[in-house]
This record gives C-alpha cells, structure tokens and sequence, in this order.
C-alpha cells in the first residue's frame, strides 16, 4: 500500500492541531503555525485543512486570534476517518480482478485466487488497525505507538510473539 503525499502531510496537519489541544495552548492553529512546525507551504497546508474541514474532522475559527481547532476530541477521530478523509484507497476492493485480468475479460482466476484472499486479508487487519486507533494515540512517542500496534496487528510467528525485530525502532525479535 502507496501512502499518498496528501494523506501522510494531511495527517501531520491535523496531528499538529491536536498536539496543541492536548498541551491545553489556548486558541486555534493558523495555517502558518501549522506550515512552520511541518515544513509545508501556507497554501499546501491550506488545502489540506480544507480537506479536513469538509470531512467534519477540524473546524475553522473566525476572528484576529483565529484559526483551526478539531471538531472532535482527538479520542474520538479514527486514522481510518482521517485517511479516508485525505482520499486513502483501499488496498483491495471487489473490482480489483475485473480491472487486473490482463488481456482477458476476466480473470483467469477468478474461481480459485489466492492472490484475491491475501489482498483481502491485508485491507480487512489495515481497516481493523486504523478504525481501533485513535488520533490521541499518535501524540504518544514511537516506542509507545509501535507497543500498541503490536498488540492490535502482531507480526506474529506460531506463538504470538513478534518474530522479528523492527529496523524503524528496534522493537521486538529475540
């Protein structure tokens, strides 16, 4: 699965408002807040924040001491609803085979696909990941974060313990 550069700078965004909110920092993020601390440019942020505003997840405040706080608190907004907010696909969908049969009209195989349930396997756990986790949850550290995430989707060997250690963090493996 591709992360799109909207989806991966959309959630920066949205990430930055809640860091603010959670530190308890009276008042809203302006874009230019946000740009700075991401790196972005005023008007990039400010597409993405559109974005968000329309899917019901951030929400403007009028006025000089203005800006974006978000809608809900960050307990309650999925990764799921943000990605799909930021226009995240899913990985797999039922027109898949119909639009990789190749030269054919249909796959050929379309009665008995392997290929089909190994793709459905991996949208079903990334949906179950991303639905159960919370925006609140990626304020925490990496350490903490891949803690969670392995108890929500093991990469697990026959016993259930992680079978290899992360190159990222260095959690895990034997």
């Amino acid at each position: 699965m591709k992360v799109s550069a909207q989806e991966e700078y959309g959630l920066r965004c949205i990430l930055q408002i809640a860091r603010r909110q959670r530190h308890g920092q009276a008042g809203p993020m302006t874009l230019a807040e946000i740009a700075r601390e991401e790196g972005l440019t005023v008007p990039h942020v400010a597409k993405l924040i559109r974005v968000l505003r329309k899917a019901g997840l951030v929400k403007s405040v009028l006025g000089r001491t203005g800006g974006y706080t978000l809608r809900r608190t960050a307990e309650t907004i999925s990764l799921a609803e943000v990605l799909s907010a930021l226009g995240g696909g899913r990985l797999y969908d039922t027109s898949y085979c119909d639009r990789h049969a190749g030269d054919l009209k249909v796959c050929t195989h379309m009665g008995d696909c392997s290929i089909r349930s190994l793709w459905g396997v991996l949208e079903d756990l990334l949906e179950r990941v991303l639905r159960r986790t919370m925006l609140s949850e990626l304020l925490s550290s990496e350490k903490t974060m891949h803690a969670v995430l392995d108890e929500r989707a093991p990469a697990a060997c026959g016993s259930g313990a992680l079978a290899v250690r992360c190159t990222d963090c260095g959690q895990g493996g034997a």
